[in-house]
């Protein structure tokens, strides 16, 4: 059973044939009830007639001998109050009441027997009508100035009771096509809407089967293959829709992490070799050699190597989630400070403008955002000509630091490339020896997790790089807006 319910497609079938049948059943069920119901409530309206149509007659006196009757399947008889048969249907020869009963006068009494003696066999008991069931309605009128049978005149003879017998027969019997035919169709159409779903089920599916199909062949050098998609809207198209997003946010990762791993690789290199050839070089004259210049440029080189190394491991941590951050109240305009007195230190010729940093307090971790300050202003001190402005101001909620140079500036294009990893333009290529292409990647990571963006504005000169930060309040939490 749980192989034959491992697929959607039986399990779909199956919930529906059971739903099917039990609607069905139930509906059956009720439909035989309202039949008999109905068919039964019209033998006993025309008993109910024939019951009156008598009683009209016997109360005026005239009981012809014999009876109206307005149904062939029903009898009637007038007893009186000593048993005897007065009056009867045409062609009863039983002289002797159907059933027994004697109802109150001016009370209407209905019930219903198996059967009743054989009208057409006289007086033997032991023949039963095969008509049965019936229905019996009986009266009793009070007694009629005078009462004539045939040509005898009977005189006063109390109390008449009337009874007419309907056969219920006709009622069974069409309940009992009715149950019987129900009972050969509704298999067949809970086999037929089984089989409807099974085919349009497994027709629905075969998109998502072929979805299937392919993404068990995709492996990771496949990520360039996309699912088929279907030219439909519903759900099963925009779960193709989706898986084809999916991949190619896959190979956009894929992509990023060759490529990052190719530019860490070479950014890794560079350094070494530099480090390797200039030792080489000592070593192969060492009494020409000038020692502690080679030392000065290798231990350069390490620095450099250093400072990859530290912001391939800053990545690397934003990447799985795991750079931890220590929160606490930090002044940034004193960040800002800091790092442009340290900036001074390492500029030639380039002078840095502050007269535009207000007070700013944000949440945040002190080393990471001084990292971050310290990065965009390495970037834009080797884009600079003369002049690094720094702006930082609070309003509404939030804390704006602003970092401009007045360099060649960026296209357009280029505005949201340079936060890429290992991203530098061919303009820093050349006058840069030093970047790496990672110090905006890594702002972008740092200004990230403190709920914060960062971005390129525009410039009329150079280029702007805009940072916005929740500001704080004094006890904390960052100020609503």
């Amino acid at each position: 059973m749980r192989i034959l319910l491992a697929s959607v497609r039986s399990r779909a079938t199956l919930a529906a044939v059971v739903v099917v049948g039990c609607a069905l059943v139930l509906g059956a069920i009720g439909l035989l009830g309202l039949l008999g119901a109905s068919l039964r409530n019209s033998v006993e309206l025309a008993a109910r007639s024939q019951l009156n149509n008598v009683v009209a007659l016997a109360s005026e006196g005239e009981i012809p001998d014999p009876l109206p009757v307005s149904r062939d399947d029903t009898f009637t008889q007038i007893v009186s109050a000593h048993g005897q048969v007065l009056a009867s249907s045409p062609g009863m020869v039983l002289n002797k009441p159907l059933v027994d009963l004697r109802p109150l006068t001016g009370s209407t009494v209905v019930n219903q027997v198996a059967s009743v003696p054989d009208p057409d066999t006289g007086t033997d008991p032991e023949h039963l009508d095969n008509d049965g069931p019936y229905l019996v309605v009986a009266t009793t009128v009070a007694a009629p100035p005078r009462v004539h049978k045939g040509e005898s005149d009977l005189g006063p003879a109390g109390p008449l009771t009337v009874i007419v017998a309907a056969s219920l027969n006709s009622v069974t019997t069409a309940s009992t096509t009715v149950a019987l035919a129900l009972a050969a169709g509704l298999p067949v159409l809970t086999a037929l809407v089984g089989a409807l779903v099974w085919v349009f089920c497994g027709r629905a599916l075969l998109p998502v089967e072929a979805i299937r199909v392919e993404v068990a062949d995709i492996s990771e050098r496949d990520l360039h293959r996309r699912v088929p998609e279907p030219a439909t809207t519903d759900e099963i198209g925009r779960l193709a829709r989706t898986m084809n997003a999916m991949l190619k946010r896959l190979e956009d990762g894929a992509t990023r992490q060759r490529r990052f791993v190719a530019d860490a690789s070479h950014e890794l290199r560079s350094p070494l070799t530099t480090i390797q050839a200039m030792l080489e070089v000592g070593l192969a004259h060492p009494r020409r050699a000038d020692w502690p210049a080679i030392a000065t440029e290798a231990l350069d080189e390490s620095r450099r190597l250093q400072r990859l190394v530290e912001d391939l491991l800053v990545l690397a941590s934003a990447d799985e989630r795991a750079m931890v951050l220590r929160l606490d109240l930090v002044d940034l305009d004193q960040v800002v400070v800091t790092e442009v007195g340290r900036a001074r230190l390492r500029s030639e010729g380039i002078r840095f403008d502050l007269h535009r940093v207000s007070a700013g307090q944000v949440l945040g971790d002190r080393a990471q955002l001084a990292r971050a300050v310290q990065n965009l202003l390495d970037n834009a001190q080797r884009h600079a000509r003369s002049v690094v402005g720094v702006e930082l101001s609070a309003n509404q909620g939030t804390v704006t630091l602003v970092v401009a140079d007045d360099g060649h500036g960026l296209a357009l294009d280029d505005r949201e490339r340079v936060f890429e990893r290992f991203t530098r333009l061919d303009e820093a290529r050349s006058a840069d020896e030093g970047g790496s292409g990672l110090g905006l990647a890594i702002v972008r990571e740092i200004i990230s997790l403190h709920s914060g963006t960062v971005e390129m504005g525009d410039a009329m000169v150079g280029a702007r790089c805009v940072i916005t930060l929740p500001a704080a309040c004094d006890d904390g939490p960052a100020c609503p807006p």
